[in-house]
C-alpha cells in the first residue's frame, strides 16, 4: 500500500505545531516579567546626569490626584491617587509646556518595574498641554495603600487594556530616542 507524503506529513505538521503554541506563549512571558516581582520600596527618578530617589514619605506628601479607571484585569472601576508622571519628571529638570517642541518630541519615558519589564511613553503623553489623558504613579488603590503590589504603580486614563501600567515601579528614565 502506497501512502503520499501529505497523508503522512499533515498529522505530523499539525501535531508539530499544537506542541509550539505553548512554546511561543511561554517565551513571551519570560520575556515581560524576567524575575520574580518584589514589592517596590523607593522610586528613583533619571534624567541626563540627574538622578533623585523619592520613598513613599516623601512620595505621600506630594501633590497628589485622584482619578477613576476601569482595569481590564480587575474587570471593575479602580479608583487611584497620586502624582501625575509630569510633575515628577519635573523634580528631575525634564522639560515641559511650551518647551516641548521640536526634537524633544523624540524622547521616551522608561518605567521599570522590579522583576525588570519594562515600558515605554512619549514625552508628548506625559505632557499636560500636549496630551488629554494622565498618567500618573499612584500610591494608593480604593483608599489604600497599593503593599500588595509594591509602594508604586503607574497607571494611563486613556489606555483600552492596562498593558503598560506598570506594578512595582522602582525607576522612571528619560532617554533620547535617536532614529537609525
Amino acid at each position: 500500500m502506497k501512502y503520499s507524503l501529505s497523508l503522512i506529513a499533515m498529522p505530523v505538521l499539525f501535531f508539530a505545531f499544537l506542541i509550539c503554541i505553548p512554546l511561543q506563549n511561554l517565551s513571551a512571558q519570560e520575556m515581560q516579567h524576567k524575575a520574580p516581582a518584589v514589592p517596590s520600596t523607593n522610586l528613583t527618578l533619571v534624567y541626563q546626569a540627574k538622578a533623585v530617589t523619592v520613598s513613599p514619605s516623601e512620595f505621600a506628601t506630594l501633590p497628589h490626584t485622584a482619578v477613576t479607571v476601569f482595569s481590564a484585569h480587575s474587570k471593575k472601576n479602580e479608583s487611584y491617587s497620586g502624582v501625575p508622571l509630569a510633575v515628577l519628571l519635573g523634580k528631575v529638570g525634564v522639560p515641559q509646556g511650551e518647551a516641548v517642541h521640536g526634537a524633544f518630541f523624540m524622547t521616551g519615558i522608561i518605567a521599570e518595574g522590579t522583576d525588570g519589564y519594562k515600558v515605554l511613553y512619549s514625552i508628548a503623553e506625559v505632557d499636560p498641554t500636549v496630551h488629554t489623558g494622565q498618567i500618573l504613579v499612584a500610591d494608593t488603590l480604593d483608599g489604600k495603600p497599593i503593599a500588595a503590589n509594591g509602594a508604586f504603580k503607574m497607571i494611563s486614563t486613556e489606555e483600552k487594556r492596562p498593558a503598560r501600567w506598570m506594578r512595582n515601579l522602582n525607576k522612571i528614565s528619560v532617554i533620547t530616542v535617536t532614529p537609525r
